[in-house]
């Protein structure tokens, strides 16, 4: 598996130092993207004449037998690959067939280019879906041959990838593990369309705990980045291949991202509704389903919004009273969410510390959650896990008519590995954190379960240090031994001060050092 991820790391070095990360990822994950299409496009033609098999040939045989069909009825071809896949690459067009003509120094940017066009004519699925791959931008190149060559480059480098050779998931783990790499390079904007792998976990596993058996399951992300997120539940849940996607995002390209990353995980098109769009601004969807059985997200961290009175009368928010900050959206998204929750599901949230306890419109909003028992969790995560920021996080679980209004918190922010560039949450920190939840029982220094009067008391503040005492007392100080160590010190001090002094004596003085060594004298004499 890390033989596969550093070659498809390495295949970013001809894009590195020509634009950005934020930049290069579109065109590296695209091609990528594209060569699975085309090659499971290679993998189905030799299906069909053969069978489902265990090992295939290599792609130049996989290729002549295409060309063969082709060649006898290329119609025909089309019409089952195309039903079989849902989409058909002309021969010409196949990365394989691109990447030949690359090796030979005959390869066009227009092919590649109209390669796209066609694909995005084939349905909705793929429409739009390569539009942030400019395979003429200025910035693969001082002219138009060394952008030629830039591209033509990244092919070869991205054709030497086996995206098949692995068992189980690993064409989605791929390119989620190269979203991540890319994310460590991108900086702030990092966030936007990447959760780290160690949170999704968390997340996932308490949502599907009491639901592992529902069929079919549905799952929203209204804010879904690359998707990963939800794509996680599915680890989770005993019917996998029962789990329907919901999700929002604004920023067109991770759109686009997340699309190809549902794809790559073989979500079936039936299967997947997503949409590209504000998740605030105007509420989504409100169609059936509109509310579902586990809600997931990762919001952007206090994010300016409207806040327009006119959300004083959405269903989303009417019942609070107030509206989230404009400076401050956080509450507006977890509303968002929680709205879209239905009567037996789970909800978890990642928001920075401030919502559980900033006062005004904020803690109007907690404290309608709270007499509700709507927050069923509050699990403090530790600082600089998340990409493009050091602040510690917190989880929120939530939940639609509980029984009780109690809150359970979790203190899980000094339980990590410490890495070079950020910290990490260890496979047994992901368990005792799952584990503490599922028990919901007081775990000195880690956890505690709140009644609902205790969080009266403390004025419907939420701040964990209120209710996991995590403080633990120095050893004394031995005041006697203390004052033994440094008395013996001090006699260590002097006796190498005296044999210091005697040393010097014994050198041969002359004019020039004379006065040098009496002055070396004096100073131990003075102290």
């Amino acid at each position: 598996m890390s033989e596969l991820y550093t070659r498809l790391w390495a295949s970013a070095d001809i894009l590195r130092g020509k634009m950005d990360a934020g930049e290069y990822k579109n065109y590296l994950l695209g091609l990528a993207f594209y060569k699975y299409l085309s090659d499971q496009q290679l993998r189905a033609v030799y299906e069909e004449e053969n069978g489902k098999i265990t090992e295939y040939p290599d792609r130049e045989t996989q290729l002549v037998l295409l060309l063969e069909w082709h060649n006898e009825d290329a119609n025909d071809l089309k019409e089952i690959i195309s039903k079989k896949l849902g989409y058909f690459i002309k021969p010409e067009y196949l990365f394989y067939s691109l990447s030949k003509k690359a090796a030979a120094y005959e390869f066009q940017r227009h092919d590649l280019q109209n390669a796209f066009l066609d694909l995005s004519k084939q349905g909705n699925r793929f429409e739009g879906l390569f539009n942030d791959v400019d395979l003429y931008s200025n910035k693969l190149g001082a002219n138009d041959q060394q952008r030629g060559i830039t591209i033509m480059e990244v092919i070869k480098t991205l054709d030497g990838i086996d995206l098949f050779g692995h068992d189980g998931d690993v064409i989605g783990d791929a390119y989620e593990y190269l979203i991540g790499q890319f994310a460590a390079g991108a900086g702030k904007k990092a966030g936007e369309f990447y959760t780290p792998q160690t949170v999704s976990k968390i997340i996932s596993e308490i949502v599907a705990i009491g639901q592992e058996n529902v069929a079919p399951f549905h799952i929203y992300d209204p804010t879904m980045g690359s998707g990963s997120l939800m794509l996680n539940i599915r680890r989770f849940v005993n019917n996998p291949k029962k789990v329907h996607y919901h999700g929002q995002e604004l920023n067109t390209t991770t759109y686009n991202l997340a699309r190809m990353n549902l794809i790559l995980h073989n979500v079936e098109q039936s299967q997947m509704r997503l949409r590209n769009g504000d998740t605030l601004d105007e509420d989504w969807p409100t169609d059936e389903p509109y509310l579902f059985n586990a809600v997931v997200m990762n919001p952007p961290y206090s994010a300016v919004w409207s806040a327009d009175e006119k959300f004083l009368s959405d269903p989303r928010f009417e019942r609070y009273g107030k509206l989230a900050p404009k400076s401050k959206a956080d509450f507006a998204f977890l509303l968002h969410g929680f709205y879209h929750l239905n009567e037996k599901g789970t909800m978890g949230i990642v928001l920075p510390h401030g919502v559980l306890f900033r006062g005004s419109a904020e803690g109007v909003i907690r404290k309608a959650l709270l007499e509700m028992g709507a927050i069923d969790a509050v699990i403090g995560l530790p600082q600089n896990i998340f990409y493009g920021t050091s602040i510690p996080t917190v989880i929120l679980i939530l939940k639609k008519n509980r029984i009780n209004r109690d809150v359970l918190f979790i203190d899980a922010s000094n339980d990590f590995e410490k890495q070079k560039n950020q910290n990490n949450l260890r496979s047994e920190d992901i368990y005792k954190i799952v584990e503490e939840y599922k028990n919901r029982k007081n775990v000195s220094k880690y956890a505690h379960v709140a009644s609902y009067d205790e969080i009266v008391a403390n004025d419907y503040n939420l701040n964990i240090p209120r209710y996991v005492d995590t403080f633990v007392e120095e050893e004394p100080i031995d005041i006697l031994a203390l004052s033994k160590d440094m008395t013996d010190l001090n006699e260590k001090i002097k006796q190498n001060e005296t044999e210091f002094l005697g040393l010097l004596d014994e050198l041969a003085v002359t004019d020039e050092t004379r006065e040098l060594i009496e002055a070396t004298k004096r100073i131990f004499v003075q102290n």
